[in-house]
C-alpha cells in the first residue's frame, strides 16, 4: 500500500441502533475504521452488513429510525458525535460530501442540474455563481458527460440514469471536499461509462489528496479504486487487509465466499423454428422532441425466452422499453403483440393489451410508494386487471407473496422502507405477476443489488418463467448477468441495433467492435486491471479520455 498523508478520520468501537417493534436493537456492533488524506478505504459485504450505515456515520449522520449510540466518531480532530449539529452542517457538502447510490431519488426535480451543483460552492462562499458554473462544465467533461458545456441545464428526467449519477458525483465534487464517502456511485453505469468514472474518482482523489469511502457491492470493482478492504457482515467487522493482499489471501471463509464468481448459469433455449414471437419490433424509430432517439431497431421475443438488450447509457435500451409499453409512442415502425399490431400510444390500448406487457423497474426504492403497504402494492393490478376484490385479493396477494419467496403473514402489512433492497425488487416483481402478464421488460433489476441477492433474484426470475412460460426482454449493462440469463442478446448503441443472436454466438469472437469494447471493458479482480485497460487504450488520464 502506498504512503498516505495524515490522518484525517478515525472511528473506534461504533455502535448504532435502529428502532423497531417499540424498541431499540443494535445493527453496527464496535466496528474500528482509520482513514488518511489521499487513502480510499473499501467496504463490502452483503445487503443488511452495514455499509451505507457505517458511511453516513462518518459524516456524524444516522438515519431516521436510527442512532449512534456509542463509540467515537473523530474527523481532522473533531468528534462528529458529540458536537452540535451546526458544526456538523457546515462540514457536510463542503468539507464532506456524499454521493448516494440513487441519483434519481437524491436530485430535486423541480431545478435544473447546474443551480443544485452551484449551490454548495455559493453558500459556503468558495466561489461565486459563475465561477461555479465554469467548473461544473469541467468536471462534467472530466466524467465524459455529453456537450458537458450544456448539460447541466436539463432537469433530472431529461437525462439518463447513468448521467445523472455522473452528475451527482461531480456536484460532490464541487466544494473539493477532504473526504467523499461513494455509495455504490457505478451501480447505474454501463461497463464503458463506468471505467471513465472510476478513472475519474482516482484521478480526482490523486489530484486533490482526498480520502475516500468507497461502499460497493462489486468485487472487481472495489479492486481497482480501494488502498485497503474492510469487509462486513451484518454490522461486524469480518476483517480488513490491503487491496492486493485481501484479494490473493482472504483469511476468513465468508470473504472467500464473496470472491467466488456469481455460480448461477441456466441453460440457453434455442428459439422455436416456427410460431409467432410474443413481441416483435419492426425498423421502430423513436425521438425526444427534434432530437432522433431510436433509428430502424428490429427484434422479437419468443415465449419463454430471455432476450437481454445490452449497450452503454444512452444507447436506447430504457426507450425501446418505453415504445413498446406505449408509454412513448413510436415516430416509425410497428410493434406487434402475439402477431397483432399494438396502438403506439398505451392510451389507445385495450386493457387486455395493458395487461400483458408489465415492467420491474431498476431502483425499487423509486419504484413502489413508500407510504402504502406491501399487500396494497401488490393488490392493486390484481384489482384492476382481474378485478378480484375482498378474500379472493388477499388470497391472490397471499399466493404471489409465496411465489417470491416471502412470508405474507409477515410482509403483507409492511411498508417498503421496513423492506431490504432484495425484498423490494421481489415485491416489484410480485406486482408485474399480479396482473397475470405474458411479457415482462426487467430493467437493470439485479444493478442495484449485491452478488448474492442478485443470484437469488435471477434464480427466482428463472424459476417464474419456467412456471409461467414467461417473456422476458431483459435490460441491463452487467455482461455477467447476461451470460447468466440469456438465450439472446440485442446490443444497442446510439439508437441503433448493433448486432444481435444467441448467447453463445455472441460471446464468441469475432465480435462487432462495439461488442468487443463492451466485453473488454468488464472490471477483474486484479488491482491493476483499470491502468492497464487505460495504458492498452492510449489514455493517460480522465481528462484526455474526456476530450477524445
Amino acid at each position: 500500500m502506498a504512503n498516505k498523508g495524515n490522518l484525517l478520520l478515525e472511528i473506534e468501537d461504533l455502535r448504532i441502533e435502529a428502532y423497531a417493534d417499540e424498541k431499540w436493537f443494535e445493527i453496527v456492533h464496535g466496528v474500528d475504521l482509520t482513514l488518511r488524506r489521499g487513502e480510499v478505504m473499501g467496504l463490502i459485504g452483503e445487503s443488511g452488513a452495514g455499509k451505507s450505515t457505517i458511511g453516513l456515520a462518518a459524516m456524524g449522520f444516522a438515519r431516521d429510525g436510527c442512532r449512534i449510540s456509542g463509540g467515537s466518531v473523530e474527523f481532522d480532530g473533531l468528534e462528529l458525535t458529540t458536537t452540535s449539529e451546526a458544526d456538523r452542517r457546515r462540514l457536510r457538502g463542503s468539507r464532506i460530501a456524499y454521493v448516494a447510490q440513487s441519483a434519481a431519488a437524491s436530485f430535486n426535480p423541480a431545478h435544473k442540474l447546474i443551480d443544485q451543483h452551484t449551490e454548495s460552492p455559493v453558500h459556503y462562499r468558495i466561489r461565486k455563481r459563475m465561477e461555479s458554473q465554469e467548473d461544473a462544465m469541467e468536471l462534467y467533461q472530466r466524467l465524459r458527460l455529453p456537450t458537458p458545456r450544456e448539460i447541466g441545464f436539463r432537469y433530472p428526467h431529461q437525462v439518463s440514469g447513468g448521467q445523472l449519477q455522473r452528475a451527482m458525483t461531480a456536484m460532490a465534487m464541487s466544494c473539493r471536499p477532504d473526504m467523499i464517502i461513494f455509495d455504490e456511485p457505478t451501480t447505474a453505469l454501463d461497463v464503458t461509462t463506468q471505467i471513465e468514472v472510476l478513472a475519474a474518482i482516482r484521478d480526482i482523489v490523486n489530484q486533490f489528496n482526498t480520502a475516500a469511502i468507497y461502499i460497493t457491492h462489486d468485487l472487481a470493482v472495489v479492486a481497482q479504486m480501494a488502498d485497503v478492504i474492510k469487509v462486513l457482515l451484518k454490522g461486524d467487522e469480518v476483517e480488513e487487509a490491503d487491496t492486493e493482499s485481501m484479494l490473493k489471501n482472504p483469511k476468513e471463509d465468508y470473504t472467500k465466499s464473496l470472491w467466488a464468481v456469481r455460480s448461477f448459469q441456466r441453460s440457453q433455449k434455442q428459439r422455436p423454428g416456427d410460431g409467432v414471437p410474443v413481441v416483435e419490433v419492426a425498423n421502430l424509430d423513436a425521438s425526444y422532441g427534434p432530437v432522433k432517439v431510436l433509428d430502424d431497431i428490429s427484434f422479437d421475443i419468443h415465449a419463454g425466452m430471455t432476450v437481454a438488450v445490452v449497450g452503454e447509457s444512452g444507447s436506447g435500451k430504457s426507450t425501446a422499453a418505453r415504445c413498446i409499453t406505449g408509454l412513448l409512442p413510436p415516430t416509425g415502425g410497428t410493434i406487434r403483440f402475439k402477431g397483432q399490431e399494438l396502438p403506439p400510444s398505451y392510451l389507445n390500448r385495450s386493457k387486455d393489451q395493458l395487461r400483458q406487457a408489465q415492467m420491474i423497474y431498476q431502483m425499487a426504492d423509486t419504484a413502489l410508494n413508500p407510504k402504502i403497504r406491501i399487500g396494497n402494492i401488490i393488490g392493486r393490478p390484481a384489482e384492476f386487471y382481474g378485478g378480484l376484490k375482498g378474500t379472493n385479493l388477499k388470497n391472490r396477494v397471499d399466493e404471489l407473496l409465496d411465489m417470491i419467496e416471502l412470508d405474507p403473514s409477515k410482509f403483507y402489512a409492511r411498508y417498503p422502507p421496513e423492506l431490504s433492497g432484495g425484498q423490494k425488487q421481489r415485491v416489484g416483481i410480485a406486482r408485474a405477476l399480479a396482473a397475470d402478464p405474458t411479457f415482462i421488460i426487467c430493467d437493470e433489476v439485479t444493478s442495484a443489488l449485491d452478488q448474492l441477492v442478485a443470484e437469488g433474484i435471477l434464480k427466482l426470475l428463472d424459476r417464474l418463467q419456467k412456471d409461467l412460460d414467461l417473456a422476458y426482454m431483459f435490460i441491463t449493462h452487467d455482461l455477467a448477468t447476461v451470460r447468466s440469463i440469456a438465450d439472446e442478446v440485442v446490443v444497442m448503441k446510439q439508437g441503433k441495433v448493433v448486432e444481435q443472436g444467441p448467447k453463445d454466438v455472441m460471446f464468441k469472437p469475432p465480435h462487432h467492435p462495439y461488442t468487443d469494447l463492451l466485453l473488454s471493458s468488464v472490471p477483474e479482480m486484479d488491482p491493476n486491471w483499470l491502468s492497464t485497460l487505460l495504458e492498452e487504450r492510449g489514455v493517460d488520464n480522465i481528462g484526455e479520455a474526456a476530450s477524445s
